[in-house]
């Protein structure tokens, strides 16, 4: 161990924002490159920190501690993977101490702000849900079935599905509160599948990216994805089109774009998205499925690397990345993970809750208990295989 520190630390060094599950394949493919790692989580049990050099104890959302620990560790990169807010704290320690970095402050900060993509998206004409900003749930125009989010927040913080009038109150109200702002967002619920893009931008293109469906559960977790699979039964090719279209808006022209979407009558709507690697292990399955190394692509963009996306050898007819969201109550057992790992065509298992977590009964994305990822000859059996692995580990709860 102290050798492969020394022969890592000899290298370059990378602060990464955030040790937990969302940043698990990037940290994993940092180990594998040999860079010394520096992760900072503010949480002491964070499962990402035993895949780094060096850990530290601060916020991803502390910038001045942030700026602090990248000036004294001497890195040559920082980067912010699978989380919104802190990509924006990246581009600007980048920025202020002459490091290299895909995107600007002011793309990052776009980036990070629903609020002002919707903005931005209406000035550039990209396909978006109809939307609003409010106060109060009396200033709502839009007709239900609705979103309501915080235009600040990541992932399901905030957000509420509004399917009456009843409805809309609590909501408002209850994004209000998650809001670091005084006011939150409206969207009108477009009807049809959802879908992801992740990729990789460079010279204004997207040069590689791949497109999933995002199977998401009904309330009470709206918005959770429960499983991504590739080949996406929509049209990629109009996704990519418009998540593209989406990325250029914003500025966003070099690096690693998430992006998702949802597909009605009149083709795709950008609901969101994100300069940076997603959070649900969607760079391991794009390797998986295609042979596309996205989080090398996205470790080389922070170092200033010319490095694009290193094609592998992978030859699935389909990928699936099904996520484990037990009962409510905490979590006590978990039982038949090791085993799953051996199943046909499963390529990861992986528990990043311990004992003793709790489970509130609306899901969120920190509701996950971890996830199976598996491929096959096909779409379906692809889903198959990781649906039988995910019923065959048992998570109790009490």
């Amino acid at each position: 161990m102290a050798r492969d520190r020394a022969e890592r630390d000899s290298g370059k060094r990378l602060l990464v924002l955030g040790a937990g599950p969302a940043q698990l394949g990037l940290l994993e493919a940092a180990r594998a490159r040999e860079l010394f790692v520096v992760a900072a989580d503010r949480d002491p049990g964070a499962v990402g920190f035993g895949l780094a050099d060096r850990r530290a104890l601060v916020s991803t959302e502390d910038e001045l501690g942030l700026t602090r620990l990248a000036r004294a560790e001497r890195v040559d990169g920082v980067i912010a993977p699978g989380i919104d807010w802190p990509v924006a704290i990246a581009a600007r320690i980048s920025e202020r101490l002459g490091l290299p970095h895909p995107i600007s402050p002011e793309a990052a900060v776009l980036a990070t702000s629903k609020l002002r993509q919707r903005r931005r998206f209406l000035e550039a004409g990209i396909p978006q849900p109809r939307w609003q900003v409010v106060e109060g749930a009396e200033a709502v125009e839009l007709e239900p079935p609705l979103v309501v989010k915080a235009p600040d927040r990541q992932g399901q913080r905030g957000l509420s599905l509004v399917r009456s009038v009843e409805e809309l109150r609590p909501a408002v109200e209850a994004a209000l509160e998650a809001s670091r702002g005084a006011s939150c967002l409206v969207e009108e619920l477009v009807d049809g599948p959802e879908a992801t893009v992740s990729g990789l931008m460079a010279g204004r293109r997207l040069v590689e990216s791949i497109a999933t469906d995002r199977i998401v559960a009904e309330p009470p977790a709206f918005g959770v994805a429960l499983a991504h699979v590739w080949p996406s039964e929509l049209d990629s090719a109009a996704l990519e089109e418009a998540a593209v279209r989406a990325a250029r808006a914003l500025g966003v022209e070099e690096g690693p774009i998430y992006v998702q979407l949802r597909v009605g009558p009149e083709g795709p709507r950008v609901v969101e998205l994100a300069a940076r690697l997603g959070g649900g292990h969607d760079a391991e399955l794009a390797y998986a499925a295609r042979g596309l190394d996205l989080n090398g692509a996205a470790l080389a963009a922070a170092l200033g690397e010319p490095e694009l996306v290193r094609p592998g050898d992978a030859a699935a007819g389909g990928a699936c990345t099904r996520f484990l969201v037990p009962p409510e109550g905490e979590l006590r057992t978990v039982r038949g993970s090791e085993e799953a790992g051996s199943s046909p065509g499963v390529f990861a298992v992986r528990i990043y809750r311990s004992p003793a977590h709790r489970f509130g009964p609306f899901r969120t994305g920190a509701d996950r208990a971890g996830a199976v990822q598996a491929v096959g000859r096909d779409r379906a059996e692809a889903v198959a295989r990781a649906e039988a692995v995910a019923a065959a580990i048992q998570l109790e709860t009490a």
